[in-house]
């Protein structure tokens, strides 16, 4: 180890990282006057962790989840590397700038995970962890060294509940190659952390199976113990509390030669020990501690000589090295115009030359072994999928139908087939899952029996466990079920390899995991979500197991195409395009019919039901499989004079079928709209509307040719089993007054009779929105006098 190359390296990142935040901050011309922040203090004490790990201790197949507030050290050490720009660094945290924290998807440099939402930066180590055993143990895989999957982590990210849940999951599956690494600095946002909290850690990760390791003091302090009297400064330290230790920090050498000579001095032996040094020497000395000793860091990570998890935490000192060293207020603190300056020359940077990386160390990265290989994103090939399967069954449900073409799939033994990974947080059978798994089996690394089928006990479930199984069964943690999706959904750019993830759960816990899903999207993973029971339809179940506000979910979380649909045909013209939309990665070009970027793929979300339907006849043709992807077509086109249209997306289609039949009477030319995708509908035609503003002026949206021919004197009836905001914006497609029918408040028990009736989604509340409408005239509501 070139001990000396990597203390010139930590010194540049530190000065880099902090050099960043000042010019955003302080040089750079701001138009609207708000601070832009960039967490110099929560920076300076990652350095030398990850001057360690970059420059000595990562391999090329290693990954590395960066802390957030660390993602300016991260940018600096890309553009010691030549991965990053002086432009972009310049333009930290602007437009076009290095991301405020370390992205996928908007950074230029090898960013391995997206962190920012605390704490699921951290879980996902896990997760790609097991990915990365999964795919290891399949026969189609090409063998790869095992990589490390590694996350630096703020002790203040230890309070998310995430991170728990999935050291539970990690101990049930046998985690292993993965590196925590917590920056025990002590500090949050507001204040200092609890006293003893170490020891809680440390007890924690041990009763999951983890190896802990702490580094706690530096070459320095072990040198300093080693003294006559360095066993009372070692139990001093060891006492110390955290507050205390912190504001000495900040107050530097002299308050730590009265505070040490006060509490331990006796003339003799301590108190020789303490003059020997001089202020500067003390401070140096005290803040000598283990996550900031080069040293102490390098041995650390190479005596780990196994592949069980560990966690390392590594004491520091928020703001090392620099002005704003151990203060209270430190967290977003910036350091001033003055500090800076006397930074600088501490430092030793000449004016004008901040960015130079004129440094005499070309030789000693070009070695850097990390980074010998360059960028480390994997590709792989798409696979073709079959085609839609087609389910003959008369009368079924969407959840039902969805079970059985996966096991369609299991039993055709395709390539694709043999990429589908499935996972679902302990709902496996009740998501209908369970045909698929019989037929594919639990994945396990080392395999575990079916007792009960070996004790011939009855049971339609084979829970065999082994290498070869295709499903993840895990516990009942939503978060787990989406951070496991994203690691499995980025397996081609991770690994190499591609897998093609299916989750499922239960549609109204959603909410419980969403911003793990919105982490996983952020990322671009690729995954296939299905959600299911749905709505009030479960109506016996009450308002905690209904879902109301899950379409508007769907339509709002980028990344996420969301589809509601009603019949088994629409469900398996939409399965086969996610399993080719979830593989795709081209350009962000439009697709003219649509206006939306299909060609770069992205992930999709199926809102199923439980309720049983009537399937219709055989309508297999090109322009319905086009409508059903693109969102919409008309089971019943509209005449000439129609005065009503009804819309209504998923099993509600029934009420509206029935209730056109009835109005149908009195109404002429009545319409029926199926909606397969509110989603797919509103965004590609807010996408045309953008494109018609940029000079496109054909641009022409799905839903405005569906709708371009129906008079404009035509009420829209919308009716769907969830808020009724999914379908209430078609009005303003062409400017048809709409009457939106949906569900607006937490749900009741009952029949699904009941509670359409209760809720006003049945055919008589769509047949009396549409006996209050008269064409020219305002629509009457219930209650109002004619």
């Amino acid at each position: 180890m070139d001990l000396a190359r990597l203390k010139e390296i930590e010194k540049k990142l530190l000065w880099l990282a902090c050099w960043t935040i000042h010019n955003a901050n302080h040089l750079r011309e701001k138009t609207d006057g708000l601070k832009v922040g960039g967490h110099q203090a929560s920076s300076a004490s990652m350095v030398s962790i990850m001057t360690a790990l970059y420059f000595h201790s990562l391999r090329p197949q290693d990954r590395v989840a960066v802390k957030p507030h660390a993602s300016p050290v991260f940018h600096a050490i890309q553009y010691l590397m030549g991965n990053q720009t002086r432009e972009r660094l310049e333009n930290f945290r602007g437009y076009g700038g290095a991301q405020s924290y370390p992205s996928r998807t908007k950074d230029v440099d090898d960013v391995d995970f997206s962190t920012g939402s605390v704490g699921l930066g951290v879980a996902i180590t896990a997760f790609t962890s097991m990915v990365q055993d999964y795919i290891a143990a399949k026969p189609w895989a090409k063998t790869r060294a095992e990589g490390r999957m590694i996350a630096l982590v703020g002790d203040a990210e230890l309070d998310e509940g995430n991170v728990y849940e999935a050291l539970q999951e990690g101990w049930k599956h046998g985690l292993r190659n993965t590196w925590w690494i917590i920056d025990y600095n002590r500090q949050s946002l507001d204040g200092v952390v609890r006293e003893g909290l170490a020891r809680r850690i440390e007890s924690i990760f041990g009763a999951f199976g983890w190896d802990v390791v702490r580094l706690k003091y530096g070459a320095l302090q072990r040198a300093a113990f080693d003294e006559p009297g360095g066993e009372a400064l070692k139990r001093w330290i060891d006492d110390c509390p955290n507050a205390l230790y912190s504001a000495l920090t900040f107050q530097g050498g002299a308050a730590w030669r009265k505070r040490l000579q006060d509490d331990i001095g006796d003339q003799g032996k301590v108190s020789a020990l303490i003059g020997r040094r001089s202020d500067a020497e003390l401070q140096e000395l005290m803040t000598n501690l283990g996550g900031h000793c080069l040293e102490t860091l390098t041995d650390a990570f190479a005596r780990i000589d196994h592949d069980r998890p560990v966690a390392f935490v590594a004491y520091t000192i928020k703001g090392w090295n620099t002005p704003l060293a151990g203060h209270k207020d430190n967290h977003s603190g910036l350091m001033t115009p003055a500090q800076m300056d006397a930074f600088k020359q501490q430092m030793g940077v000449r004016d004008g030359r901040e960015w130079d990386l004129d440094h005499g160390l070309d030789a000693f990265l070009k070695e850097v072994p990390f980074f010998r290989e360059g960028r480390r994103r994997h590709s792989a090939g798409r696979l073709a999928t079959p085609g839609p399967v087609f389910l003959d069954d008369r009368e079924l449900s969407t959840q039902a139908g969805f079970g059985k073409i996966l096991d369609a799939l299991a039993k055709s033994g395709s390539s694709l087939a043999d990429r589908i990974v499935t996972t679902s947080p302990d709902v496996t059978v009740s998501t209908n899952l369970g045909p698929w798994v019989n037929r594919r089996g639990l994945f396990a690394r080392e395999e575990i029996a079916d007792t009960f089928r070996d004790e011939r006990v009855p049971s339609a479930q084979k829970w065999r466990f082994d290498r070869q199984g295709q499903h993840i069964e895990l516990g009942i943690a939503e978060m787990n079920l989406f951070l496991l999706l994203g690691a499995a959904g980025l397996s081609h750019s991770l690994f190499g390899e591609r897998l093609l993830p299916v989750g499922t759960l239960y549609d109204p816990f959603i909410a419980r995991g969403l911003d793990a899903l919105n982490y996983a999207c952020y990322q671009d993973a690729r995954f296939l979500l299905a959600a299911t029971p749905s709505g009030v339809t479960l109506a016996p179940e009450g308002g905690a197991h209904q879902s109301v506000g899950t379409p508007l979910i769907g339509m709002a979380q980028d990344g996420l195409a969301s589809f509601e649909p009603a019949y088994l045909d629409e469900l398996s013209i939409v399965m086969d395009w996610a399993f080719d939309y979830m593989q795709r990665d081209g350009k962000a070009d439009r697709d003219e019919n649509t206006w939306l970027r299909d060609e770069t793929g992205g992930s999709v979300y199926l809102r199923l039901s439980t309720r049983a339907l009537e399937q219709p006849a055989s309508r297999d043709t090109a322009e319905f499989r086009q409508g059903v992807i693109d969102g919409a077509y008309w089971l019943r086109k509209p005449g000439p004079n129609a005065e009503v249209v009804i819309a209504y997306q998923g099993v509600v289609a029934p009420e509206a079928i029935e209730a056109a039949g009835r109005i149908g009477d009195d109404r002429r030319d009545i319409g029926v709209l199926a909606v397969t995708s509110a989603d797919r509908l509103n965004a590609g035609w807010h996408a045309a509307m953008r494109m018609r503003k940029r000079g496109q002026k054909g641009a022409t949206s799905h839903i405005e040719r569906l709708l371009a021919d129906v008079p404009r004197h035509c009420t829209l009836i919308s009716v769907t089993d969830g808020h009724p905001a999914t379908l209430a914006w078609l009005g303003g497609v062409i400017g048809h007054r709409t009457v939106a029918l949906g569900v607006e408040h937490f749900g009741q028990t009952g029949t699904i009779a009941d509670l359409y009736r209760h809720f006003g989604i049945d055919a008589d509340a769509i047949v009396a929105a549409a006996s209050e409408i008269a064409p020219g005239r305002p629509i009457r509501l219930a209650g109002q006098v004619a």
